[in-house]
């Protein structure tokens, strides 16, 4: 009676799970990869402690009651002249020791899902780049890895700091809950830190009154969109990078919405300039006429980072892709 049930409540269990992964990928409902790589770890530890401390010891409580049984069977037979006895137990003590199928997809799965799970919590989480906001530093479709670590930890889920390490830089590439909408993730290069007087005017950058020295390169060719884009080398945070300038799109940013701390910025014609409040960033992309990012929709809060970006390990349309980058 007891394998039924705990058979019938793991289907619905794992039914649950498949149906939100399903609604999730239709877009039914809005999906949290780190809420469901959670709730999977939990779930399954459960199942894991029942296995190791409930179920496993009660089968082998029943292979050794069967092992009594056919050894008393055994001496009965001895005591009665029968001494060749066919031992068919074997098959018997396999099937009473082996695992259910319930606990095979859930206690089986516990150590798996567990190192993903602190993998990817505090450690190193892969990401897939899907737009072309950072070319010519990310390309779309690079698979990129993010330390996790780099700037503190943080307790998954709720993505609260419980251990501070490094401040974000200038130049950093970071990973980021996008502020309208902190489901989304964000990447996008660390502009200016909090306190800095960020301006970006006529396309050029400067930082507390300094221009950020910025170096012409030959074009550069993008071969989705096959066109060439001005390419210039930047030096931010005394870290260097390319970024890319589109003569055709104006100084000024259109469509700017309301964010917080909005009337820390001042657009005009030319551009734009804002200060940065305490425990904030402003992120620009790389492909700067091309970018979605804090010129539109305002400052990065801290509790928003989820980590640096450090490593493409894979772009399966070109192998050269894999490497560090700035």
């Amino acid at each position: 009676m007891m394998r039924g049930a705990m058979s019938s409540i793991t289907a619905v269990v794992l039914a649950a799970f498949v149906a939100y992964g399903a609604a999730w990928y239709f877009g039914v409902v809005e999906g949290n990869f780190a809420l469901l790589l959670f709730m999977a770890t939990v779930v399954t530890g459960i199942y894991w402690l029942a296995e190791r401390f409930y179920f496993l010891p009660q089968r082998r409580r029943g292979v050794a009651a069967l092992e009594a049984n056919v050894a008393k069977r055994r001496a009965e037979l001895t005591q009665m002249g029968i001494s060749q006895v066919d031992d068919n137990t074997h098959e018997a003590k396999t099937r009473l020791i082996m695992q259910p199928w319930w606990l095979d997809w859930t206690a089986g799965l516990f150590p798996v899902i567990l190192a993903v799970f602190l993998l990817r919590s505090f450690l190193f989480e892969p990401f897939k780049i899907p737009s072309g906001s950072m070319i010519p530093t990310l390309l779309i479709n690079d698979l990129i890895l993010v330390n996790k670590f780099h700037y503190g930890l943080r307790l998954p889920v709720i993505n609260t700091k419980v251990w501070s390490n490094q401040e974000p830089e200038r130049g950093d590439v970071m990973v980021f809950r996008y502020p309208p909408k902190p489901s989304l993730d964000y990447i996008k290069r660390v502009v200016g830190i909090p306190g800095d007087e960020v301006a970006y005017l006529n396309k050029q950058l400067t930082i507390n009154g300094q221009p950020v020295p910025k170096t012409a390169l030959p074009d550069f060719f993008d071969e989705d969109s096959m066109r060439y884009a001005k390419q210039f080398e930047e030096v931010l945070g005394g870290k260097k990078h390319r970024l890319l300038n589109d003569d055709e799109r104006p100084a000024f940013i259109p469509g700017a919405s309301d964010f917080e701390f909005k009337q820390n910025c001042r657009y005009s014609s030319e551009g734009v300039v804002c200060k940065v409040p305490e425990g904030h960033y402003f992120m620009m992309g790389d492909n700067r006429d091309n970018s979605l990012d804090s010129r539109y929709w305002g400052f990065v809060p801290e509790e928003n980072i989820v980590g640096k970006a450090f490593f493409v390990w894979m772009n399966f349309g070109n192998l050269k892709r894999i490497g560090s980058f700035n």
